[in-house]
């Protein structure tokens, strides 16, 4: 009965960085809870291996800073499901540096995919998502840094803040239509860039172990954490809940 609570049955989903990671167990988890699910990446190889492991989904290739493959992904969205119902922009990268290490082609390339995709996928979707007149459920991956910025992490801390405020201009401008859009903010989640950011210590698996004592609940996150998350918000189960933060890290930023 409770599973049937999340049930995600007739719906078409789209992720964008499903390759790996968080991205792909989002994917996972919506597909597990019966959503049609398309997995999108810049990935040619790693894309369509997630697809084949996730029942019910399929991928296609999207580089999200790109406006006019946003319109062909959508347009083919129309064409073969008649419809979108969740959209989770998910793509990012995380490169560190303070701001005075942060040169100008950093900053832009940062803001480029994790701002502008963000801009140009809920812009996109929109119409498709308006188009059934069953609502529909937006989710934004932010990140704890839009609330706590840190000194290394200048471009990414700033990124994910404009995330944080567009969330709440969409969640707005798209209520009328019953299409909702909140944001997430993960803590430390052990993927591939928490890897990267350890390693920049010198010593990766201590800085690994430091991190997981140094959280409340004793452990970074995982990728199900956060991807339990966006069930909920894809759900009906979060059918009032529009514009909000749900942070995600373990107690780390209380």
């Amino acid at each position: 009965m409770m599973a049937d609570l999340f049930s995600l049955d007739g719906k078409v989903a789209l992720v964008t960085g499903a390759a790996r990671g968080i991205g792909r167990e989002i994917a996972a988890r919506l597909a597990q809870a019966g959503a049609q699910v398309l997995l999108s990446d810049v990935e040619p190889q790693l894309g369509p291996e997630a697809a084949a492991a996730i029942a019910g989904s399929a991928y296609h290739n999207l580089d999200v800073t790109v406006q006019a493959q946003w319109e062909d992904i959508i347009q083919t969205i129309g064409d073969q499901h008649g419809r979108l119902d969740i959209l989770v922009n998910n793509a990012g990268i995380s490169p560190a540096g303070n701001i005075e290490q942060s040169n100008l082609d950093l900053w832009r390339r940062v803001q480029t995919i994790n701002v502008e995709s963000v801009f140009l996928g809920c812009r996109t979707a929109l119409p498709l998502m308006r188009q059934s007149g069953d609502g529909g459920s937006i989710i934004n991956l932010s990140s704890i840094q839009a609330l706590r910025p840190a000194a290394e992490l200048a471009a990414y801390s700033a990124s994910k803040a404009a995330v944080r405020a567009l969330t709440k201009s969409v969640a707005l401008h798209a209520a009328k239509d019953r299409i909702r859009c909140n944001s997430v903010h993960p803590g430390g989640v052990h993927t591939r860039m928490l890897d990267d950011f350890a390693a920049l210590t010198g010593d990766a698996e201590a800085a690994l172990v430091r991190l997981n004592a140094a959280n409340p609940l004793g452990r970074v996150g995982r990728p199900l954490d956060i991807a339990n998350g966006v069930l909920y918000l894809a759900s009906d189960l979060s059918a009032w809940v529009t514009g909000l933060e749900l942070v995600i890290d373990g107690g780390s930023t209380l």
